[in-house]
């Protein structure tokens, strides 16, 4: 771990996981988001993103967002992280709106802090490749003051359901400019982007956290306004959740590669990182297909058939494990 007093970690965990709920529902029909469950009986995605930013961070400068509907699920795994350091939304609103709270929470903390955002619902299977990039990029981002670095990692196959960066020429850094965003491309085109060097967007970036309120702020200046006021606000009366609930009734879905990163690629960079496993465990396809290459069985998990009996039997014992 990197022994850096400006460098924090975010765990992203609020999402709904709602592209894998076949999977994810328990028998008794209890729907349990993707980062709560495991793949093969161990820690959960979540746990595992926990783990991840330790490469980056100590403990108390690890930060995660979650919801307030899944408290039953998140209460357990996060018991080892100051109270402080979980931001709960009052609902989901999009990952521009999931980023920016957790962020004014870190500033006002923090407001020097560098910023590793971290998915916590992905796999990945040789994570200390993964570990020596995110080190890498921190250590590269107080050079890149005005720029956000996003990992991209080298392809490992054909997949048209994933986003693709194109690289442009380096800045001789270690990192390079971005020529081009490409979200699910078809089979012809993404095998051309990867011809032509293009890397898998994983949505893991690291940056000043200025920078990311900056970039939300210019388009929406009057979110940004509200929230910097309910995170006030909660650090006088941290049991209030009024404030935050009355903002959330009103704000926008807001997507932060689609409405934030689009029109500011002159912000951000792209770090090449080594194939190290990783898969988003977007579809049951996906799940089905990370199974298949963990287990020494391949049989037994050739089918998203398969991969459903799994996660449900992990959905089913983080319910039992985690319920109040």
């Amino acid at each position: 771990m990197m022994n850096n007093s400006n460098t924090w970690a975010l765990v992203l965990a609020a999402g709904e996981g709602s592209r894998l709920r076949s999977l994810t529902t328990t028998p008794g029909g209890l729907s349990v988001p993707k980062q709560f469950c495991s793949l093969v009986g161990g820690p959960s995605l979540l746990q595992e993103a926990l783990h991840r930013a330790e490469a980056v961070a100590p403990r108390q400068r690890i930060c995660t967002v979650v919801a307030a509907q899944h408290r039953r699920w998140w209460e357990g795994p996060l018991w080892s992280l100051p109270d402080a350091n979980i931001i709960v939304q009052p609902e989901n609103c999009g990952t521009a709106n999931g980023i920016l709270l957790p962020l004014l929470h870190i500033i006002e903390r923090d407001p020097d802090a560098r910023v590793v955002l971290l998915p916590s619902d992905h796999h990945v299977r040789d994570e200390a490749v993964l570990a020596r990039a995110l080190r890498q990029a921190t250590s590269l981002v107080s050079g890149h003051s005005e720029h956000i670095l996003m990992l991209g990692v080298e392809p490992e196959e054909l997949d048209p359901e994933l986003g693709y960066i194109l690289p442009s020429y380096s800045d001789r850094r270690g990192a390079f400019h971005i020529a081009q965003f490409v979200e699910k491309p078809s089979i012809t085109l993404a095998r051309q982007l990867i011809d032509r060097g293009a890397m898998w967007n994983v949505f893991m970036l690291v940056g000043a956290a200025r920078l990311f309120v900056q970039l939300i702020e210019q388009r929406y200046p009057e979110i940004v306004m509200e929230m910097r006021a309910v995170v006030k606000r909660d650090a006088s009366y941290p049991n209030d959740a009024i404030a935050a609930a009355d903002l959330y009734d009103r704000l926008p879905d807001l997507d932060f590669s689609r409405h934030i990163v689009e029109g500011n690629e002159d912000h951000f960079r792209v770090l090449p990182v080594a194939p190290c496993g990783w898969s988003d465990l977007g579809t049951p396809q996906r799940v089905a297909d990370t199974l298949r290459r963990l287990s020494d069985r391949s049989a037994a998990v050739e089918t998203a058939v398969a991969a459903t009996a799994y996660l449900n039997l992990a959905a089913q014992h983080a319910r039992l494990q985690y319920a109040n």
